[in-house]
């Protein structure tokens, strides 16, 4: 029967329905596989929150599941990735998928996470000494009775006040450089002069290189500012210069981020003559140097920093948040002068400029010898604390310096960190898993213990439960 159209156009109506129809078809069985694929996601993070599905258990390999639960083997990387990301399973190259234990927080040891209040803190540092309080007391009258006080109820420049950068230049000569006070800018502490930094200098996409086990708050900017983030393997005194020259000759890498003293976690302290080649692999390629000195003021006479051989191309980032007070949030960046105008635009978008007040107390302390007479009894009471974590930990893998304020403890292969970390927990012991300083795809099973937030009674105490916890679990 003729419809009054070209035949030509009635053939084309049948096509597109025929393909409508298969669309259909194609789209029905695309919402089934995905409808499946949530499903076994919902069954697998039920049974892994109940705990039928225990932490430390392997699961099946991705072929493995595909075969058990008849679905493509991309299907099933997709299962375990989506898991990952709930924070559910860890993927540890060459050994499987594993079950995390939930009992631990995703993101515990970047994530600052709340501490019960009698709980014991071997995650993070809060170095502090008798008599610090007092102090502050004495500073603040002082500071109050001051002819400056009315100035410091204003904006202040956005790099800081001429004379606070003075005073920083000369306890920078303190520590092996000499800064012009032009080449300083004054940060809300180190990591705000991390950020500024990778604000002023990068931009999204760019290459940097960063240690295998490298300061969780860098690999947070990094995260932020969607860096592409390229790990240099470790060895017993540093970074593997080796693969960091066959980096930078395959890679455009923009960037370095390096800890040279103190290293954290790892504690360790690059010695000249690496340093001297990282210089020369960085003048030959071209990356910016960005060297976080947070904790060199707890070693004694090192060697200089590379901001002091390699000025022109190296970016130093400190501050008194470790050495003095983690409340006191002063730091400080200092930069070839081509680099400080970006650096001063980028305090200007975040914090304006740093909090005064704070600034005064700090840049008082400086010039009157409070902070070198504080640096020198922590690095003391930093010796004291890893020599308790020496003798309450003899006999177990440790990594560390003499002088700082971590310690890391390296599990068998076939420990479960996470699940160590929970049973810490139930002790009222608050550690870190490798997984927040880990930016290979491998994540060593370690914990890394910070020594510096009890007092010395305590930390043998919980020490000596840690080591109790870890002999049970780890080589029972």
């Amino acid at each position: 029967m003729h419809d009054g159209r070209p035949s030509g156009e009635r053939v084309l109506t049948i096509r597109t329905g025929e393909q409508d129809s298969q669309r259909i078809v194609m789209d029905t069985i695309q919402c089934m596989a995905a409808s499946r694929y949530k499903n076994l996601v919902d069954a697998l993070a039920s049974d892994i929150r109940t705990g039928r599905l225990g932490a430390g258990v392997r699961l099946p390999t991705h072929r493995g599941l595909a075969a058990r639960e008849g679905m493509a083997v991309a299907t099933a990387t997709r299962v375990y990735a989506e898991l990952e990301a709930m924070g559910l399973v860890s993927r540890e190259q060459g050994r499987g998928t594993f079950v995390r234990d939930v009992a631990v927080p995703a993101g515990h040891g970047i994530d600052q996470q709340v501490v019960a209040t009698d709980a014991v803190d071997l995650n993070f540092n809060y170095p502090s000494l008798p008599g610090q309080a007092d102090l502050l007391r004495q500073t603040l009258r002082e500071v109050a009775t001051s002819g400056e006080l009315d100035s410091l109820l204003r904006y202040q420049p956005h790099r800081g006040r001429p004379q606070d950068r003075a005073s920083i230049a000369r306890h920078l000569r303190r520590r092996g450089i000499s800064p012009d006070a032009d080449q300083i800018v004054v940060v809300n502490g180190a990591q705000h002069g991390l950020a500024i930094t990778v604000m002023a200098a990068l931009n999204a996409g760019d290459v940097v290189a960063v240690d295998a086990l490298t300061y969780p708050g860098f690999k947070v900017l990094a995260h932020a500012f969607h860096l592409d983030v390229e790990p240099i393997p470790t060895t017993a005194d540093g970074p593997d210069l080796d693969a960091f020259e066959k980096l930078c000759a395959t890679r455009p890498v923009r960037a370095v981020y390096t800890q040279p003293t103190l290293h954290n976690p790892l504690g360790w302290v690059m010695s000249a003559t690496d340093r001297a080649r990282l210089i020369q692999i960085a003048r030959h390629h071209g990356p910016l140097i960005i060297e976080d000195a947070a904790y060199a003021y707890l070693v004694e006479d090192p060697p200089p920093p590379l901001a002091a051989s390699a000025p022109d191309i190296t970016v130093y980032v400190s501050g008194l948040s470790k050495s003095v007070a983690t409340g006191l949030r002063v730091g400080f960046v200092v930069a070839p002068p081509s680099r400080v105008p970006s650096l001063e635009r980028a305090i200007r978008a975040t914090t304006w400029n740093t909090p005064a007040l704070t600034t005064a107390i700090a840049c008082r302390w400086l010039d009157d010898g409070t902070v070198d007479h504080l640096e020198a009894r922590k690095r003391d009471d930093a010796k004291a604390r890893q020599a308790i974590a020496g003798q309450e930990l003899a006999g177990l893998p440790l990594t560390g310096h003499p002088s700082s304020y971590f310690t890391w403890l390296t599990l068998p292969d076939d420990a479960r960190a996470d699940r160590l970390t929970a049973t810490l927990a139930r002790q009222r012991i608050s550690v870190s898993t490798a997984e927040p300083f880990t930016t290979s795809k491998h994540t060593p099973q370690a914990l890394r213990l910070a020594l510096g937030s009890t007092d010395l009674d305590s930390l043998r105490s919980t020490l000596r439960t840690v080591r109790r916890v870890t002999v049970e679990d780890a080589y029972a």
